[in-house]
């Protein structure tokens, strides 16, 4: 993948820090990456929208990242990450961030999406609570390659 250039890549990802900027809307932080990649106006309305409608935003396009909550501007940069639909979403500590009672909903939300969407969302879960966004297997990855492959409680 490091000589495809990013905008070519069919990964999406999400920072622990979320990485929204801050000076652009909801809107714009998501249509980010549909810009890049030259989309037209017309889909990148319609993707924007089944973005947001997706993490339960709607209605929060014109805000910008301040005027959010951290689970809030968590959601936008999932968002940003899905919008240009990529096969491969990764997600640096994804719930890290989060108190206790936003944790457990959002660990729910990214099970959901990442069922709805078909996307493979690969994780590196350090406990127990994490383990539950795998529930169809486990890899087990050392140095790019892939070592064991099979149910969580077999390996």
């Amino acid at each position: 993948m490091a000589a495809l250039p990013p905008q070519k890549r069919d990964l999406g990802m999400v920072f622990q820090s979320y990485a929204v900027f801050p000076h652009l809307t909801v809107f714009d932080n998501v249509a980010f990456p549909l810009q890049i990649r030259k989309t037209s106006r017309l889909e990148t309305l319609h993707r924007v929208g089944e973005a947001l409608e997706l993490v339960r935003l709607t209605g929060y396009e014109r805000r910008l990242p301040r005027q959010l909550s951290g689970g809030e501007q968590q959601r936008v940069a999932l968002a940003r990450a899905l919008v240009f639909r990529p096969r491969v979403l990764l997600m640096d500590e994804p719930l890290g961030a989060l108190d206790k009672k936003l944790r457990a909903h959002m660990q729910l939300e990214l099970k959901h999406i990442q069922q709805h969407l078909h996307v493979t969302v690969p994780t590196s879960p350090t406990t127990r609570k994490r383990r539950s966004l795998c529930p169809t297997g486990v890899a087990v990855m050392q140095d790019g390659r892939i070592e064991q492959v099979g149910a969580r409680r077999a390996l």
